[in-house]
């Protein structure tokens, strides 16, 4: 891989830690509302399927050696059997998600690509792997265990027009700089 690879690989993950510093909001389910889905979202969109895939994998091992990045400060193997694990391991398969639908999606203009890819992979997939990790660890119920995560959705929604206003930006200044446009 390329220096300039490595370090954007580096630079989200660094980016994902620290939208974990953001203090959570505590919420009725016990889940916490946090920032770091959007640095998911971000490095999908701005890196590709690949890069910002594998960003998220540096993220979660990281995390597994112990370092409390995860918003809360929360880190260690333990985090993995905890009732939001799922969204955790799914970080890396919701980031390659991401940047492989906006590729997929590269001939809308860009705020429309970037929203829709979020959507896809940083709410779709990432809600698929941690509504599969909260039944797994809690016991409940599919319908219940994706009631309570659907409480998330709205807040997400705001982070994918975000994470589209933000790749509309880069793209309007540094053209080149999105690796999902072409």
């Amino acid at each position: 891989m390329q220096d300039k690879a490595l370090v954007q690989v580096a630079l989200y993950a660094a980016l994902v830690a620290a939208l974990g510093l953001i203090p959570p909001i505590p919420f009725v389910t016990g889940i916490p509302i946090t920032a770091q889905t959007l640095g998911v979202m971000l490095a999908g969109i701005m890196l590709g399927p690949w890069r910002g895939g594998l960003a998220m994998a540096l993220f979660i091992f990281v995390v597994a050696l112990g370092a409390p990045l995860l918003s809360g400060g929360r880190g260690g193997l333990g985090v993995f059997v905890g009732p939001t694990a799922g969204f955790a391991l799914g970080f890396p398969l919701a980031a390659w998600a991401t940047g492989y639908a906006a590729l997929a999606l590269q001939r809308l203009p860009v705020f429309p690509q970037a929203l829709l890819a979020s959507v896809l992979g940083g709410i779709l997939v990432l809600y698929l792997c941690g509504i599969t990790g909260f039944k797994l660890v809690t016991g409940r119920e599919w319908w219940d265990a994706t009631k309570v995560m659907a409480v998330f959705i709205p807040g997400d929604l705001l982070k994918a027009l975000l994470t589209a206003a933000v790749a509309q930006a880069v793209v309007r200044g540094l053209p080149g700089a999105v690796a999902t446009r072409g």
